[in-house]
């Protein structure tokens, strides 16, 4: 294999990562102040993208993008408030379940509503064939607004959950819900307010991927799937691991591709997560005697 093959691979592979750690930091947000799981996270990523393709029929994209993801940010809100909160007292297993059946009714939903056809949104900056060379490799200019999101989104949560009230709020709900309550923090707003954050988070995400890997009412659960490896690989609730275990579940599938049948690719998250669950329960960047509830 020669340089520019590997150079083009691995660009291949950073890019999937990246959108990987953004669900899993979607996930990470919501457990960090919940404790549970949301599998429908991969749907609010197809629902923002399949919102926007729609809206930009009569609105300017930049404008379409932002009604979508201020809409899915609601949506997620609204399932929190309708889904979550009247059976909050109820067992971590019970909760995860409703997120996996508000996953199925959501992509039912978008099925009934956009049907079986894959859509996409255009090219954020020039075309399909607008493209630059990288040691020998070529790189799409739409890869690039992925990558820069990506990194906009680390680095904003960051900031927020490290020095803003609101975020610091949200982190002693993480550590310990009673304690944030008697220090006059309301939790249950906390608690709608993460949902909406993950919602309009993997909204933005999805409007972003939605020129490079087109968009289909059925992606959520894959993407679910390889978020919440990513999420366990680094450890859950840590945010910054999250892009860093997403980078190398990229790398690894890339290098699988590159190597093997396209077909294995599908296989790597699933083995990775056996292994993790196996031998490192807790992620490769928590020591065993952390918990893993901290925010990014």
């Amino acid at each position: 294999m020669n340089f520019p093959l590997i150079v083009q691979y691995g660009l291949s592979g950073i890019t999937v990562g990246s959108i990987y750690a953004i669900v899993a930091v979607g996930f990470n947000i919501i457990y960090s102040t919940t404790g549970i799981i949301n599998f429908a996270q991969g749907e609010f990523l197809i629902i923002g993208a399949m919102m926007a393709i729609s809206l930009y029929q009569v609105v300017p994209l930049w404008l379409a993008i932002a009604l979508a993801v201020i809409v899915t940010t609601i949506l997620g809100g609204l399932m929190e408030v309708v889904f979550i909160r009247p059976v909050r007292n109820a067992s971590v297993l019970r909760l995860i379940v409703i997120t996996i059946g508000l996953s199925i009714l959501i992509r039912e939903a978008m099925l009934h509503i956009w049907d079986e056809q894959p859509r996409y949104l255009p090219y954020f900056t020039g075309t399909e064939s607008s493209t630059i060379a990288v040691f020998g490799a070529y790189i799409s200019l739409q890869v690039l607004w992925v990558l820069g999101v990506s990194a906009v989104i680390v680095a904003g949560l960051t900031v927020f959950f490290r020095f803003t009230l609101l975020g610091r709020a949200m982190r002693a709900c993480a550590d310990d819900r009673m304690a944030a309550c008697l220090c006059g923090i309301n939790d249950r707003w906390m608690v709608t307010l993460s949902f909406m954050l993950s919602a309009g988070i993997g909204a933005l995400a999805g409007c972003v991927i939605s020129p490079v890997t087109l968009t289909q009412y059925d992606m959520g659960a894959p993407l679910a799937i390889k978020g919440f490896t990513v999420a366990i690989l680094g450890g859950l609730g840590n945010s910054m691991a999250a892009v860093v275990a997403g980078l190398l579940l990229g790398l690894l599938e890339a290098f699988v591709v590159s190597q093997f049948a396209a077909a294995y690719k599908e296989a790597v998250a699933i083995v990775v997560l056996l292994l993790v669950l196996v031998f490192r329960p807790t992620g490769l960047f928590v020591r065993r005697e952390i918990g893993a509830l901290r925010a990014a």
